[in-house]
């Protein structure tokens, strides 16, 4: 069967007839009829309600749900409901409940034969036999009870789906399987892992230890992989058993969740997103963020192109918020830019969660686009305004498709490893990991208004891109070395951070020079570094006065032009910040981490001086400029005004026209930007 995703723009809310403290379904479905919105979400967070006892299904709120979505003409997305156990299953199997890694004690709690206690969501070993064949009859009961619904358009698979932290004994087991089938033999497993070390070594298989203990961060960077390969297996069985019962058109999706910092902020450490994506047709995405002085759009964009990255297509914003935090609460204009900056990263839709501010548990003070009075206010008439507005707007909008000449690899690998190993000076207890450099790079583009794919370690080939950029890849197989070697030899161009190439795959350091495989390529080698507090640079313009704040290598060029150096006598022989040609194409390496600001300047320099191909902009945050072709083939532009004061950016393009006003727009022509606003054109050809 061939799924597709719909077309028309996507705009609702997360919506539970079981959490209501009063009858209001038929009103709340005509007050979000009236927002504009088209489609709501049901059913993800409520298997207790649904199965209250095991093999007694209770649909009622279902049907509810879907009898009032239908006779208001609205779409649903249907999830399955299997990342909140319901509490008969842990009373009749305890071990379905987790084991998390830090043991029987966590934040003062005594935990129950080490197992998690029972309350929180996502509590479960999501491997656990019992789970799954609970899981799988609710699963095939709900889909049996509501395939035939014309108004169901997709579902969506379990919820921010990870392994949890688990560390039980039986995917303990099923890790050492692993291991065996990786290895072989338990000689090429010490050999690859260093396990000599601290009599680490392992001589039997019965003598495997407790991975919760371990001091060797391959065995516990492995220990991550493999518990992100039963997420990826968990959501294709899932997807198997949903597949069974779609009809032509509907589509299967997933809201993949990313690091958490507060807000969504780097890339996920338990989940591989791009290994999970083959088990849906639609890669959907929650995305939180700050607001009011605090809106910058980078996590909008970031969340987005990764999700648009992972099947090289359209996305769908699962969940974002309309209110959420108290400190959340948008300034008037900031819900507008929000939406359709969502949608100038390319996703086919924004759901909110939720429709309704909750009158109690965890997320009381979570709010949706109702307050707890459940009156009409401000937010929803913004939502309303946007619905309206994304309604007449949307055969313009949908479809957006994205041409970037620039691509950042990512690898959830060297994210385990440099949590094991972080980077800088650990006596100064900084939190300072994979994810913060990687965020470093990426939000220096954002700001320059330079758009960007991403790619994982799996990637061979970089040729459709201008410029490849690669973050503290601390650990990799030597073929994806090789293969950015090829790629630069060829005529392409890379620019890598500190930490990258210094491990093998199994986080087992090289031993020749630094960085391993890639010396030709940067220019350099380097023995020793340091993380020297408040270090400064001195070199070119767009780096001197840059103030090293983490990590520095200490470069020493062969072959590269040095572009920056360390402001301190003692490392005043040693380069900072290079640049190299190698064969057809050039490689910048970043030896340490300095001040953002300079990373924006240094950024803008290297495109401008090398990289014509890529289009600058002269307009940098917070004027941000996000670009693609919509369905119909017309260049689509969007601009928008992270400020609370007036912006201006010239206009350059074809005869155009602009679409939130109508109004024509020529070459070179002044747009104005109201605070926290938003414009966009459309060309003509």
């Amino acid at each position: 069967m061939k799924e597709h995703p719909v077309h028309p723009i996507l705009y609702g809310a997360a919506y539970y007839d079981e959490y209501m403290p009063c009858e209001r379904l038929a009103e709340d479905m005509k007050l979000i009829k009236e927002a504009g919105m088209n489609t709501i979400r049901i059913a993800e967070s409520t298997w207790g309600t649904m199965e209250p006892e095991r093999g007694h299904f209770d649909f009622s709120h279902v049907d509810r749900a879907l009898d009032a979505a239908e006779a208001h003409g609205l779409q649903v997305i249907v999830g399955t409901p299997t990342y909140a156990i319901p509490t008969w299953m842990a009373r009749e199997c305890p071990d379905v409940l987790l084991v998390p890694e830090a043991g029987p004690v966590r934040n003062g709690a005594v935990l129950d034969h080490g197992h998690e206690l029972y309350g929180r969501r996502q509590n479960m070993d999501i491997g656990h036999p019992y789970y799954r064949a609970c899981a799988e009859e609710m699963i095939r009961a709900l889909m049996e009870h509501v395939r035939d619904r014309r108004s169901i358009i997709g579902y969506q698979l379990d919820n921010e789906t990870k392994y949890y932290g688990n560390a039980n004994e039986r995917i303990q087991r099923a890790f050492r399987d692993w291991l065996k089938a990786c290895f072989g033999s338990l000689e090429a497993l010490n050999r690859a892992f260093g396990l000599n070390y601290w009599s680490n070594r392992i001589n039997s298989w019965e003598d495997f230890p407790d991975v919760r203990g371990t001091i060797n961060a391959s065995l516990a960077s492995a220990f991550d992989e493999f518990r992100r390969t039963t997420v990826k297996e968990f959501l294709l069985w899932q997807a198997g058993i949903v597949r069974e019962y779609l009809r032509e058109g509907q589509f299967i999706t997933q809201n993949f969740d990313y690091a958490w910092r507060g807000w969504s902020f780097g890339l996920q450490p338990q989940v591989d997103h791009f290994q999970c994506a083959e088990a849906v047709s639609l890669a959907g995405v929650d995305i939180y963020h700050p607001t009011q002085s605090a809106l910058t759009g980078t996590e909008i964009a970031f969340g987005g192109d990764i999700s648009r990255s992972l099947k090289q297509k359209n996305y769908l914003v699962v969940e974002t918020e309309a209110q959420g935090f108290p400190q959340w609460t948008p300034y008037p204009g900031q819900l507008r830019l929000q939406a359709f900056s969502h949608l100038a990263s390319g996703a086919c839709g924004v759901m909110y969660w939720h429709w309704h501010s909750l009158h109690n548990s965890w997320e009381t003070y979570w709010k949706g686009v109702l307050s707890h009075d459940l009156k009409p206010g401000r937010i929803y008439r913004e939502v309303q305004e946007v619905g309206r507005e994304m309604a007449r707007l949307s055969t313009h909008l949908q479809g957006l498709r994205k041409k970037n000449r620039v691509a950042m690899l990512v690898s959830n690998e060297a994210l385990s490893a440099l949590e094991h190993h972080p980077i800088g000076d650990v006596l100064r207890k900084r939190d300072f990991k994979y994810n913060d450099v990687m965020r470093w790079l990426y939000d220096a583009f954002y700001r320059s208004n330079i758009e960007c794919d991403f790619l994982p370690p799996t990637t061979r080939d970089f040729q459709a891109y201008d410029l490849v950029l690669v973050p503290a890849l601390y650990t990799a197989e030597e073929a994806l070395l090789d293969a950015l070697k090829q790629y630069v030899a060829d005529g392409g161009h890379l620019l890598a951070t500190f930490k990258t190439g210094f491990t093998d795959e199994n986080v087992k350091v090289w031993h020749d020079d630094q960085p391993h495989h890639l010396t030709e390529v940067f220019g350099l080698r380097y023995q020793e570094f340091t993380d020297t507090p408040d270090m400064r640079l001195w070199g070119e313009n767009s780096l001197s006065g840059a103030t090293c704040s983490a990590w520095e290598e200490l470069l020493m060029p062969t072959t590269a032009k040095v572009l920056a150096s360390y402001d301190n006598p003692a490392w005043q022989p040693y380069a900072a910040v290079t640049e190299n040609v190698y064969g057809k194409g050039k490689a910048w390496y970043l030896g340490c981490y300095f001040s953002p600001v300079h990373l924006e300047q240094f950024v803008r320099a290297v495109i401008a001086k090398a990289l014509p191909a890529i289009r600058p902009y002269d307009a940098v945050f917070p004027r941000i400029i996000r670009t693609g072709y919509n369905a119909a083939g017309h260049r689509l532009t969007y601009y928008l005004n992270y400020s609370d004061t007036e912006q201006s950016i010239a206009y350059a393009g074809r005869a155009a026209k602009e679409l939130t006003t109508g109004r024509r727009v020529e070459d070179g022509n002044a747009l104005t930007l109201r605070p926290w606003g938003v414009r966009i054109v459309e060309e003509d050809a």
